[in-house]
């Protein structure tokens, strides 16, 4: 029999705002109709969350979910970053535990091939559960009061999606004691299942240390036994590599995750570069779309990328951005920078695409005649002396005590005399080459001196990699970059000029010899 195309008042969707129930699609267990689309609302107390089950799952199956669907999302709205899950086929969908209070179901079928459906159930702060976000939150039954005696909790994280292992952080932790951690603990497992092995077992008030897993999957589980509770305890899990990561190399390039598709929403995510003592740290960048700034106080108050200075967030702020901006490159005063991107509940966008190259430590001063470059060696500890050169091979650095130095005239090493807004300055292009093997790397840095002040600067130029520098090839600072287009047009226009000087010249000489043989021949 076919099941019926679906009539204009049958009962489907709404919104459940009792502590627990269950909702089914439309003619379950029968089979549902074509052409239907329902919406569920559960709603449960602020400051809970809700736990999701199926105990059945039949739906038409297409690889991608195409035809009949079940959609779901943390939240009410059907942003994309809140989007936990599409499921189809025979397989039902893991127990899902809300970031919050709301949680939406969407059940939509195609007016072809009908299928049993589905049976759900849902229930209010209920612990445990699947998280297949890339960062997230867990805490303990009623936290931050006192958790239930005879509780079991596990949360699945991972899965659906995330690549890389995850790292779980502790913000607090207060769990009733005793040796082996034998009455309430908290364990940790290196998998999906407690049969995965045991990263550890915790009580007592030290906080677990930072956790890392070896795959996509983490365990965690939590149990207390008949009597004396405490706290309990919140943590925050991360998806390393897309949501977390750690850059040491000298340059390198990173995104929101999933760029440039569009992020989740309720991310925490954090990048650290930490390169050598003496280095600075320059950033770029090359795309960027987030969630626009507040209409009511005109701040990034809703998705934010932002920037500090050293490894924590307690260093100074290097700048804070939202929207459609194109931040101009931001330099740190240390060798550690931090980038983290804060989203909220809900509008995701494309998000951001950066490069980030470190700025060699060095020491540049000039006379009226000479270059002095000296590079601590410590800096470049794993190159030779000829990778470092100015102008040309020829002019490599030489090792003098623990520095790398180059002491040059003004008539060599490529140096040329250039006018920037009306002053005479002698100009020329340090080399570092970092490459390894067939993959070339070299960084420029543009060396001036005005040599009648006797002052010199250096400036990174290009870094490796100028496809995705693509918009920082020349990485010289705006004003100056102004100041060099000036004088190229400049040169251009007394290149146009010395071209028309010439050609009247040659006009002129040619007329001379009509008019020379003009009067041999009279």
């Amino acid at each position: 029999s076919h099941p019926p195309l679906c009539p204009p008042g049958i009962k489907c969707g709404g919104v459940l705002s009792a502590p627990s129930g269950n909702f089914s699609s439309p003619n379950f267990p029968g089979p549902y109709p074509y052409e239907t689309e329902c919406t569920w609302l559960i709603v449960v107390a602020e400051g809970s969350s809700v736990l999701l089950s199926f105990s059945h799952f039949e739906l038409e199956y297409h690889a991608a979910c195409a035809y009949d669907y079940l959609q779901v999302y943390n939240g009410a709205s059907r942003d994309q970053g809140n989007l936990l899950g599409t499921f189809c086929g025979h397989s039902p969908p893991p127990p899902f535990a809300s970031a919050w209070h709301v949680m939406a179901v969407i059940f939509r079928s195609d007016r072809h091939v009908a299928k049993r459906g589905f049976a759900a159930a849902y229930r209010k702060d209920a612990c445990g559960g699947q998280l297949t976000g890339l960062s997230g939150e867990i805490t303990s039954p009623r936290y931050p009061e006192s958790y239930p005696n005879d509780a079991e909790c596990r949360w699945s994280i991972g899965g659906a999606g995330a690549g890389g292992p995850l790292t779980l952080v502790f913000a607090d932790f207060q769990v009733e004691g005793g040796q082996g951690c034998g009455f309430d603990y908290v364990a940790l497992f290196d998998g999906p299942t407690t049969a995965a092995p045991c990263l550890g077992r915790y009580c007592g008030s030290a906080h677990p240390p930072r956790t890392v897993s070896s795959a996509p999957h983490l365990l965690v589980l939590f149990k207390s036994d008949f009597n004396i509770g405490g706290r309990g305890f919140k943590a925050h899990f991360y998806s390393a590599g897309e949501c977390q990561e750690v850059f040491t190399a000298i340059k390198g390039n990173f995104s929101s995750p999933r760029y440039p598709s569009f992020y989740p929403n309720n991310l925490k995510c954090q990048w650290s570069i930490q390169l050598p003592p003496g280095y600075r740290v320059k950033v770029f960048f090359l795309d960027m779309e987030l969630e626009g700034r507040s209409s009511l106080t005109g701040g990034c108050d809703y998705d934010h990328l932002a920037a500090f200075d050293g490894g924590a967030k307690n260093g100074s702020l290097l700048g804070r951005w939202c929207g459609r901006e194109s931040p101009a490159p931001v330099t740190s005063r240390r060798n550690h920078l931090l980038m983290i991107l804060h989203t909220d509940r809900n509008t995701a966008k494309r998000g951001f695409s950066v490069a980030y190259v470190g700025v060699v430590p060095m020491n540049v001063s000039c006379t009226r005649t000479d270059f002095h470059i000296q590079i601590p060696m410590q800096s470049l500890a794993q190159l030779e002396r000829n990778r470092i050169y100015l102008g040309t091979p020829s002019c490599a650095a030489q090792v003098v005590g623990g520095n790398f130095k180059i002491h040059t005239r003004f008539d060599t090493c490529g140096t040329e005399s250039q006018k920037r807004n009306n002053t005479s300055i002698i100009v020329s292009t340090l080399y570092i080459d970092f490459s390894v093997g067939d993959q070339e790397d070299i960084h420029q840095y543009e060396v001036q001196c005005e040599p009648k002040r006797k002052e010199a600067s250096v400036t990174l130029m290009a870094g490796p990699d100028t496809s995705r520098l693509s918009q920082a090839e020349n990485l010289v600072d705006a004003q100056q970059q102004d100041g060099e287009s000036m004088d190229a047009r400049e040169i251009k226009s007394q290149d146009s000029s010395d071209i028309v000087f010439i050609s009247i010249c040659i006009l002129a000489g040619l007329l001379m010899v009509i008019a020379v043989v003009g009067l041999v021949l009279l």
